[in-house]
């Protein structure tokens, strides 16, 4: 099967699967709204700030690593160094879980209280806690995978987790119902832990085809330093930019409404404006975003894979058809939405802001939905500190914009600087590739 089938078929998988579990877990948020309440589920989502945060500093960069020395090594024959690294991996980032578990514990009374501001979150922090442990085995494990772009593991591995999820907090709430138990949003949490370990067992044992599981983390102590530097130098960058995307994301969440106030809106006027935008508007425009994600997860392991055969011309042709199509699709969402965006906001979500809003994002459809195939491709490269220093400057561009320009020109401000910072990502990354591509041409003609 050729690399283009094997991607195309990887980016299909992840897709459905995809659009599977948003559609469970849309009327999973409906079943905990109408079971225990806004309140109680506003609660429950305080938390995931933190989960993000953590897991960001758990995993979600070496999993990338992970993923693209995997190609690597298996593109060059190297099927011992590639599984030695999946062992690296796993204790690097099940000892990474463990401290950050026993951190929050200790700590959850005190970031409910002055991170949250709400003391009811400091159980559901220590239950929240125990999932990053098995959520560092399945992110390894599917980054392993991804590596040699087999979807269909960590596909079901999602699915898995999903279901878990749903089930176990179902299951707990007909067990409460018969024996006249009234459950807290806290079972809302046990079911995300649950979720973690049934998809993190499913995956070590799916592994065993592949490597005893026994053997998982028995690795020369010389072959461990060799592989923790390889990897660390890939994911101290990833990890740097996913922590500020969840910091930027905690400050936005708190800055958006505060400085609305400033430009005079009401308390009561802000949180509505900000509802619409975070809840209605967003997510409709991100909609498509399964799609190029998919294609974001198979590029990486694809270009690391291309450039470790040294194949300039089929680098090329990837990166100029990625871009192309994604700039097509995008345009395409963006033509549709300024022509309907008023219809969808007031035909689905009875709202004309929400019609306004999602105007107004339309334009950012062609780079947002392009940006993060880019970003792929140059982290596949290696070049994982140039996109976090891309990365960077488009999250202070986002600060700038709730700071200097919401009190000026209200939530467009804040609208224009989310467009801007990503029409910064696109030139930026298309700059880089052009000056890596014609460096490839140069030095194939030499």
């Amino acid at each position: 099967m050729t690399r283009t089938r094997t991607m195309i078929k990887g980016t299909f998988i992840l897709t459905v699967t995809g659009f599977a579990t948003r559609f469970m877990g849309f009327f999973y948020r409906m079943f905990l709204s109408h079971t225990f309440g806004e309140e109680s589920v506003g609660l429950y989502q305080l938390v995931f700030p933190i989960y993000a945060l953590c897991f960001s500093f758990t995993c979600a960069g070496i999993e990338l690593a992970l993923s693209r020395c995997t190609a690597k090594k298996l593109a060059k024959g190297n099927k011992k160094e590639a599984k030695e690294l999946l062992s690296t991996s796993l204790i690097l980032t099940i000892t990474i879980s463990c401290i950050i578990t026993f951190f929050i514990q200790h700590y959850a009374e005190f970031i409910s209280t002055f991170f949250l501001h709400d003391t009811r979150c400091t159980d559901l922090l220590v239950i929240l806690s125990y999932a990053f442990p098995f959520a560092s085995v399945h992110s390894c494990i599917c980054g392993y995978y991804f590596g040699m772009k087999q979807t269909q593991i960590p596909a079901i591995s999602q699915l898995l987790e999903q279901s878990a999820r749903i089930l176990t907090v179902y299951l707990i709430y007909l067990y409460g119902i018969s024996h006249r138990i009234n459950f807290s949003i806290t079972i809302a949490v046990a079911g995300l832990v649950a979720g973690e370990i049934v998809s993190s067992l499913y995956c070590l044992c799916s592994i065993c085809n592949i490597q005893n599981a026994g053997n998982l983390f028995h690795l020369p102590f010389g072959s461990f330093l060799v592989h923790s530097t390889e990897l660390l130098k890939l994911s101290v960058p990833l990890t740097g930019s996913r922590v500020l995307l969840n910091i930027l994301q905690s400050i936005e969440a708190v800055s958006i409404p505060l400085y609305l106030q400033h430009y005079g809106c009401t308390v009561s006027d802000s949180l509505s404006i900000y509802g619409v935008l975070t809840g209605m508007a967003l997510p409709c425009i991100l909609f498509p975003s399964a799609i190029t994600n998919s294609i974001s997860t198979m590029l990486l392991p694809t270009v690391a894979e291309i450039q470790a055969q040294d194949s300039k011309k089929e680098m090329s042709c990837l990166i100029r058809r990625v871009g192309c199509s994604c700039v097509f699709l995008g345009s395409i969402c963006c033509i549709f939405l300024l022509i309907l965006g008023k219809w969808i906001g007031s035909f689905l979500f009875h709202s004309t802001m929400a019609g306004d809003f999602i105007v107004t994002l339309a334009w950012m459809c062609p780079f947002l939905y392009t940006n993060s195939t880019l970003i792929s491709i140059i982290n596949g490269i290696g070049k994982t500190v140039l996109s976090f220093m891309i990365n960077a400057v488009s999250l202070t561009i986002r600060i700038a914009g709730v700071i200097l320009m919401i009190p000026l020109l209200g939530i467009r401000g804040y609208l224009w600087g989310l467009l801007v910072s990503q029409l910064f990502i696109f030139c930026a990354c298309l700059l880089y590739l052009r000056h890596y591509l014609n460096l490839q041409n140069t030095s194939r003609i030499h």
